[in-house]
């Protein structure tokens, strides 16, 4: 016959660590619950949740009795084991990238690994790497994404990350049907105008053109088509282009606050400059501001670098000069 006693014993003790309490020989008092990955129960020992992992020994002990209760655990952590000669101990390839077809996923035989082969094995890799390199493009717009990322990275002169950006964008076209039947290197060049106009980097459609080798309608007709079809409609201003056009006249720093100061006093008269060019507004407020500094540029130099015409420049002028007259503000001659 068991004893009641006994049983209520027992039943305490299994209360005592269900509530994380420590035996009556250790103490009352309740301690933080202290977890690691895989041990998240109370000490069978002790009673109490306060485990600890040993890093170096691959232990996972007691704070409170000491006891191990799992060893030669598995470091999650990364692997640092240098297997090579370098001092680079990553054991990662680089990470994926829009700028390539794959993606930067598959495994690709160097050329530098074939160098230490003798004359016979190169011979063989070399065939091997050639039809490699083949499976990989075997569909047609596996090759076309080819092309294109390669227009890109050689042509787009934007930032890895904007180009990047320019490649994936390039990537959703081709995937719904949009670049069938059209150029790549015209898709590539306004592609790489869009994303450089919702930067705010200045590039503009004849430079664009001349890098890709597109016609410059054409190039122009892709950027409104994409540009609607992806909701990417964005008002050019003409003070993205200050810096840019400065820098290309080799015009002192100074120039550049008296080009603020020209566009914040013109900006809030709409009618002056909204529906016109902005590189050709930039264009004539730098003429402006030349002269006011003392180093003036010719309207030649300035059509050349804005790729406006002079007679352009010279209606701008007009309308300008008439507004800030009528302001008040007083221009050098």
């Amino acid at each position: 016959m068991v004893d009641s006693g006994s049983q209520g014993e027992k039943s305490n003790q299994a209360k005592n660590q269900r509530d994380n309490f420590q035996r009556p020989s250790i103490g009352n008092s309740r301690p933080n619950r202290r977890v690691t990955e895989g041990q998240n129960r109370p000490c069978e020992e002790c009673g109490v949740t306060d485990w600890s992992t040993d890093i170096s020994r691959g232990e996972v002990i007691c704070n409170s009795c000491g006891i191990v209760v799992e060893e030669n655990v598995v470091d999650p952590g990364a692997e640092w084991t240098n297997y090579d000669s370098t001092s680079d101990r990553s054991r990662v390839g680089a990470p994926a990238t829009y700028t390539l077809a794959d993606r930067g996923l598959n495994t690709s035989i160097s050329i530098s690994d074939l160098n230490s082969l003798n004359a016979r094995n190169r011979r063989d890799w070399r065939r091997r790497r050639v039809i490699d390199e083949r499976s990989k493009t075997r569909q047609s717009r596996a090759r076309n994404l080819v092309k294109a990322n390669q227009f890109i990275r050689d042509r787009s002169d934007l930032p890895k990350p904007l180009q990047e950006e320019t490649a994936r964008l390039y990537r959703r076209l081709s995937h719904e049907g949009y670049v069938t039947g059209r150029s790549i290197a015209g898709v590539t060049a306004a592609c790489t105008y869009l994303v450089a106009r919702e930067e705010n980097i200045p590039r503009q459609i004849p430079e664009i053109a001349e890098n890709f080798q597109v016609n410059e309608k054409e190039l122009s007709r892709l950027i409104r088509q994409i540009s609607r079809k992806l909701n990417m409609h964005k008002i050019t201003k003409p003070p993205e282009y200050f810096h840019k056009f400065v820098s290309d006249l080799e015009l002192p720093p100074k120039t550049l606050s008296n080009l603020d100061f020209l566009w914040e006093a013109i900006k809030p008269h709409e009618d002056i400059w909204q529906g016109k060019k902005p590189m050709g507004v930039a264009a004539t407020l730098i003429y402006l501001a030349a002269k006011e500094v003392g180093n003036p540029r010719t309207q030649a130099e300035i059509c050349k670098v804005a790729g406006i015409s002079e007679v352009t420049m010279r209606g701008l002028i007009k309308l300008i000069d008439g507004l800030l007259n009528r302001l008040g503000i007083q221009r050098a001659n």
